[in-house]
């Protein structure tokens, strides 16, 4: 049930003397059907499923790896010398796959 948090509180005493009519007609008011959205922005932010993206264009600055950083042999993935797991064989792995 949704709980209207705008609501001013009551005490709990006063809940309990509350008939049955009066609790039906609040729970009435509590849901009523007007919902403020703007439909034209849920519209456009809403992707479907295997939509066709091919006219869009992803635009990212790739650097290349820095003398602080080296890529784990496990995960592949580009770290700092700070997460550098001790040396296993020889091989670079980040401390998230040497635990």
């Amino acid at each position: 049930m949704a709980t209207d948090y705008d609501a001013p509180r009551r005490d709990s005493e006063e809940s309990g003397n509350d008939s049955l009519e009066e609790l039906k007609a609040r729970r009435a008011e509590a849901q009523s059907g007007n919902v403020d959205v703007d439909e034209v922005e849920v519209a456009e932010n809403f992707e479907l499923p295997g939509a066709d993206l091919a006219d869009e264009e992803l635009t990212v600055k790739v650097l290349p790896m820095q003398n602080d950083e080296f890529r784990c042999s496990s995960c592949f993935l580009v770290h700092h010398r700070s997460q550098l797991a001790p040396n296993k064989k020889g091989k670079l792995i980040c401390r998230d796959c040497a635990a």
